[in-house]
């Protein structure tokens, strides 16, 4: 009898098979599209015969692959199940966050492990906005645009709402002397390769195009917003994700003009098995959290 693959490798057969394109599996596992084509190699050589056709626009299982997978995804539902139950007798709850959003959750969740030490609440942290709970073992997620996972409890959070901020006194304090020509001397600090969120706030204003050519680019909003709190240029930033930085006067809004994405952050998590006692109360107390959040928001944009 031949050993049996490694959990990760018959894990990422399964992401494959499911979204039948290396780069979209690779994105979902957070490794590379070439560490994943190499397992999936590696399997095919374990196994002496071929899972995938490699197509010009992706994949197609082969009449193998078809029948090994639903046996995989029925074991690894299996041991998730398994750690699952284990996790909801000891206490542990695992997360998983878009890195944009932990400024948002991560004060709120050491917070309330001060306040209730036998809970074990993990966060990781991922550039991916999405999560595949057959996949990945997580309890929960905050996920960010729309949720289209069926099988899933979705709890809203709140709405993103963008608006330029900077640190105090790069700009002119009062939001209505200025306007987007006065950001023509600053450097934009951008959230994405594609500058969308600063080009949506600038139309929304009236503007074409963005006034100043000087431009710095991140991978994520965290590290944008923590760059502008250093006084390096000026960013986009969601109202809801900032609240706790302009309520401590570590960032200011200089203008008035807010602007709604028309995304959104939710939390989910899987429907079966039923959500333990410790996720119950952790859906509870987030939902509460974001209607602070939303209450706190709705003030600000009033005064604006």
């Amino acid at each position: 009898m031949k050993p049996l693959p490694s959990l990760d490798v018959l894990k990422t057969f399964a992401v494959v098979a499911q979204r039948l394109n290396f780069t979209r599996a690779a994105e979902l596992l957070n490794v590379t599209q070439g560490a994943v084509s190499r397992q999936i190699s590696g399997l095919e050589a374990h196994l002496g015969y071929a899972l995938f056709v490699r197509q010009p626009r992706g994949l197609a299982l082969t009449p193998n692959g078809a029948m090994l997978l639903a046996p995989v995804q029925q074991a690894l539902a299996q041991i998730a199940e398994a750690l699952e139950r284990s996790d909801a007798q000891s206490g542990t709850l695992r997360v998983k966050c878009p890195t944009c959003a932990m400024r948002w959750i991560l004060p709120r969740v050491i917070r309330l492990q001060n306040e209730r030490p036998e809970l074990v609440i993990e966060v990781t942290a991922a550039v991916s906005h999405g999560v595949e709970f057959n996949a990945e073992q997580f309890d929960a997620a905050v996920v960010f645009g729309q949720p289209s996972l069926k099988g899933v409890s979705v709890h809203h959070l709140f709405d993103e709402v963008l608006t330029p901020v900077c640190a105090p006194g790069l700009l002119a304090d009062s939001a209505r002397d200025i306007t987007p020509d006065d950001l023509a001397d600053q450097t934009l600090l951008h959230p994405t390769r594609d500058r969308r969120d600063w080009l949506r706030w600038l139309a929304a204003y009236g503007y074409r195009g963005l006034p100043s050519a000087k431009a710095q680019h991140f991978d994520t909003l965290d590290l944008a917003i923590s760059s502008a709190m250093q006084g390096l240029g000026v960013t986009i930033g969601d109202l809801s994700l900032i609240e706790e930085d302009l309520a401590a006067h570590r960032i200011v809004t200089p203008f008035s003009l807010c602007v709604p994405s028309g995304a959104s952050y939710y939390l989910i998590y899987p429907e079966r098995p039923a959500p333990s006692k410790v996720l119950s109360e952790f859906a509870d107390w987030m939902e509460g959290e974001a209607a602070r959040t939303r209450a706190g928001l709705s003030r600000y944009l009033e005064q604006a």
